[in-house]
Order: C-alpha cells, then sequence, then structure tokens
C-alpha cells in the first residue's frame, strides 16, 4: 500500500504538490493558501498556468503544470467543487485523481488545508485506493513503465484527527486491496485449499477461521455444493471467519445476547460451466467467480482491522466447476444439507447451489441477525443493469434500506430487484422439491427465489455482484481490473448501523 503520512501545511521544497482548491475560492481563502505561496514562490507561473487552462476549481477538473520552479516537479491542481455539503466519496475521488496524477512522481504532498481532520483522511483513502496494482507476475516490465509514487503527504491542520480518521479507513483499504487481490490471482494459483490457507492467515487480526474439508461437509450432508466439486481435482472447502468485536475482541461492550451479523461469499475458484460448458470467448474471466466470497474476507478483515464494535460471522464456500467423468451431471438430482431436493438442470447454475448449504449451515449453527449473501451469480443481472449498480433482492425493507443508503455514501450504488410467487413457480421441479434454473425470463429473479427458499424466514438479502466485481475501466477510486466491491458499502453499513 503507498506510504500515506500526515504533516501540518508547508509549502514542500522539492517534488510534486498537490492543490485540492475550492470552486470559486480566491488564492486567499483557505483551500487555496498555500496556491498563494507556490504561485508567489514560482513568481507567478501556477496562477498563469491555471489561468490559461481555465482552471476553476470545479468538481473533477483537474490541471497538470509541469516544472513551475521553486524546486517543484509538477503542481497538480484538483477541483473540489463546493465544499458545503461535500461528501466523502467526493473527496476520495479527489485523492484518486491526484494519486493518477502523481504516478510518476516518487514522493508528493497534497493540501488538504481547509478540510478537516476527518476530510483530510477521506483524500487519503481515496490516494490509496487509486494507488493499488496487481503485478506479481510481471517480470519484465522496463522500470520507466511501472508507477514510481511510493510515499504521499497530506498536509492539515488538524493532525491528531487526521490521523485517527486514517487508522480506520486504512483497515478498510486493506480489506479491499485483500478483495482485489483474491479476485485478481489466476485460477491455477487460487484453487479453493488455495483460498482457504490466505483465509487461515487473517487470525493475525484476530479472526477465528475454521476450514471445513470434503470429509467434514460430506459428514454434514452438503449435497448441492458437494455436487458443484464432483468434476474438480480440486477438493473443495467452506470457511468460517468470526469477528466478536461486541463481546470479546473490539473497543466497546454489546448486549450479551446480540445475534451476529452473517455474510455469505460464493466462492468459485474457476467456473467452466461444467458440463453445461461455457463458450470459449471470455471463459478466462470466470476466475473472479469467486468474487462474493473475495468480498465477504475483504470485510472480515476491514472489521478486524479496524476493530469493529459487533460480532459478525463470515462463510464462503469455495469450490472449482469444471467437466469431466465424475462431474455431475444435468437431470441430476442432488439432496441439500436442509433436506430439500433440487434437479440440476444446468450445472452452469452452480453458485446458488454452493450458496443454498452455506447458508442453510449460517442460520441453523448461528442464528445470526441477518444474513447477506454476495454471489456473482447471474448473466442476467448485467443484462438488467450493466456495470453501474449491483442488484439486490430482500425479505426485509429494512436491510434493504440501510444497504441502498450505504451504496449511495460509498459510491458502491446497488439497486432493489422484485420478489414473487409467480417467479418461484418458474423453479417448480417435476420430479424434485425444485429445479436450480427457471429459463431465461427474469434469470436473476428466478435465481434469487432458489436461494430464498434456504433462508428459511431470516432476515437476509441477496446481492447479485456479477456486473460489479471487475471493471474494464479506471474510475477514481478503482483501477482496471478487480474492484473488491461490497467491501466499503458493507463496512459503512455495519458502522452506521449496528456497532456500539
Amino acid at each position: 500500500m503507498l506510504d500515506i503520512a500526515f504533516a501540518k501545511p508547508a509549502l514542500p521544497k522539492s517534488g510534486a504538490l498537490v492543490l485540492l482548491l475550492e470552486e470559486g475560492a480566491a488564492a486567499t481563502a483557505p483551500t487555496g493558501a498555500l496556491l498563494a505561496a507556490a504561485d508567489e514562490a514560482t513568481g507567478g507561473a501556477i496562477g498563469r498556468a491555471l489561468a490559461a487552462a481555465e482552471f476553476k476549481g470545479k468538481r473533477g477538473q483537474i490541471a497538470t503544470i509541469l516544472a513551475p520552479g521553486a524546486g517543484l516537479s509538477r503542481v497538480v491542481a484538483v477541483g473540489l467543487g463546493k465544499l458545503d455539503g461535500i461528501a466523502a466519496r467526493q473527496l476520495e475521488d479527489a485523492g484518486g485523481q491526484a494519486a493518477a496524477a502523481l504516478a510518476r512522481e516518487a514522493a508528493a504532498s497534497i493540501s488538504a488545508v481547509g478540510l478537516s481532520g476527518q476530510q483530510a483522511g477521506h483524500v487519503a483513502m481515496g490516494l490509496a485506493l487509486r494507488s493499488y496494482r496487481f503485478d506479481r507476475y510481471r517480470t519484465t516490465e522496463k522500470p520507466e513503465d511501472k508507477p514510481k509514487l511510493a510515499k504521499a503527504t497530506v498536509l492539515t491542520a488538524e493532525l491528531p484527527k487526521a490521523r485517527d480518521a486514517w487508522a480506520d479507513l486504512k483497515a478498510v483499504a486493506e480489506g479491499v486491496f485483500l478483495s482485489r487481490d483474491l479476485v485478481s490471482e489466476p485460477a491455477n494459483v487460487l484453487n479453493p485449499a488455495e483460498m482457504a490457507e490466505r483465509c487461515r492467515k487473517l487470525t493475525a487480526l484476530g479472526l477465528k477461521v475454521e476450514v471445513f474439508g470434503p470429509k467434514e461437509m460430506t459428514k454434514l450432508g452438503f449435497g448441492a455444493l458437494m455436487g458443484v466439486a464432483m468434476g474438480s481435482a480440486n477438493e473443495p472447502r467452506m470457511v468460517v471467519m468470526t469477528w466478536n468485536g461486541a463481546s470479546a475482541g473490539g473497543k466497546g461492550k454489546a448486549k450479551p445476547a446480540a445475534k451476529p451479523l452473517a455474510f455469505i461469499g460464493k466462492g468459485v475458484t474457476f467456473d467452466t460451466g461444467g458440463i453445461s460448458i461455457k463458450p470459449a470467448g471470455g471463459m478466462e474471466d470466470m476466475k473472479w467467480d469467486m468474487g462474493g466470497a473475495g468480498t465477504v474476507i475483504g470485510l472480515m478483515a476491514a472489521l478486524a482491522g479496524r476493530k469493529a464494535k459487533v460480532d459478525v460471522i463470515g462463510l464462503v464456500g469455495l469450490v472449482e466447476n469444471m467437466p469431466s467423468g465424475t462431474a455431475q451431471r444435468p437431470g441430476d438430482v442432488v439432496k441439500s444439507y436442509s433436506g430439500q431436493t433440487i434437479e440440476v438442470i444446468n450445472t452452469d447454475a452452480e453458485g446458488r447451489l454452493v450458496l443454498a448449504d452455506v447458508l442453510w449451515y449460517c442460520q441453523q449453527k448461528y442464528d445470526p441477525r441477518f444474513m447477506i449473501d454476495l454471489a456473482t451469480l447471474t448473466g442476467a443481472m448485467i443484462v438488467a443493469l450493466g456495470h453501474e449498480y449491483a442488484g439486490f433482492f430482500a425479505n426485509d425493507d429494512t436491510l434493504a434500506q440501510q444497504l441502498h443508503a450505504a451504496g449511495e455514501t460509498t459510491g458502491e450504488k446497488v439497486w432493489r430487484m422484485p420478489l414473487g410467487e409467480a417467479y418461484d413457480k418458474q423453479i417448480k421441479s417435476d420430479i424434485a422439491d425444485m429445479k436450480n434454473v427457471g429459463g431465461r425470463p427474469g434469470g436473476a429473479i428466478t435465481a434469487a427465489q432458489f436461494i430464498q427458499r434456504f433462508v428459511n424466514g431470516k432476515p437476509w438479502v441477496h446481492m447479485d455482484v456479477a456486473g460489479t466485481v471487475w471493471s474494464g475501466k479506471d474510475s477514481p477510486t478503482v483501477p482496471k481490473g478487480a474492484t473488491a466491491f461490497g467491501v466499503r458499502l458493507l463496512d459503512q453499513m455495519v458502522a452506521e448501523h449496528y456497532e456500539g
């Protein structure tokens, strides 16, 4: 992660300087104080350059001045818009823009003068999130092609508050990075066993981690999950991560009777579709079919890292879906952990089979306050919402409202989709309790209806993140590639409604 420090406002004697400027603010205004000093030190070069660029400080506006003098290699002006009512995610976007503009610099100072310490922390968050890069398999990259930024100093008048804010935000950023790393890994490296081992390492943060192998899951009766794994030489795993932040390990105290929150992730480390094999084109993307589990793991790391005052259970079902002589066939019937039977019409609708057993185990074992599952479940959700929103389904209006509000706050936006009896009828089987697909119409909805049959009335949300776990383009705080969508969203929801 980018090395980020905080210091009192002062014009740096060398390196790069980023000025976060309010729209319409004069050079003597708080956010322009360093601008005035830098302009004077460079003999007016910065002011002339910004005037020529017609820089007004509008939100998202950016201007770069190369070698302006006074020992500065470059000055980058980033517009904040009006500060009145500015949101944390807008400050993070500004920090992310700064990080992108500073990629060729070894070190830089970022002026957050005029912002509160908490706001300065969010600027640092944006710097960190945009600086992420997954490059562990690049062996021939030229030095000049690599980003150079290694250290950033955020200048703020409220040093203690900024450092306190950054301590918690850094823990969340580290959870985001963990999730992005997992989703970026190739499937020949990250199989179910390896993913489980990486979960074990989270014990260093204070998490309790239990790993279930094939013998344990077979004994429990995980027929749906084990059916998906039948075709692969890589054995499945289920991992249970426990954070007792309220009852034992956090900063505060909670009522002893408080039930834990539960987050469940689909972890298909590679999905060929099984016997119902996918087309070859684009199949390499299926290494990120474990994105839901990656988010749950990153979230648990974030909560433990910032010592969240809440009890949480994170469960991930880890399998590889491969075609082979031992793979399950279309038409097979499996018995789930709940006792319900499933006719497998399409072996490429495997994620819901994994979730079926893990969700039932979760509510039977832990009786959580609610369950939220995350899964790269359906292409139908991408058709419905594209890559801008994740679709979600809920049987509880309060949970739905909290999730939607957290999405607006963090910029990881979600959109509620319908459930209903008419859709449920589409998964009626002629020979079993249900079938695992309901046809093309409403494919994301019938998938959610299937999953709901394993919720047993517990307050629940299903998030279909198929369109949001991977990005084909850069955005201010998310470089192209794995997004870790859901880590910040769910951390925000937990912090706002369930801690203390």
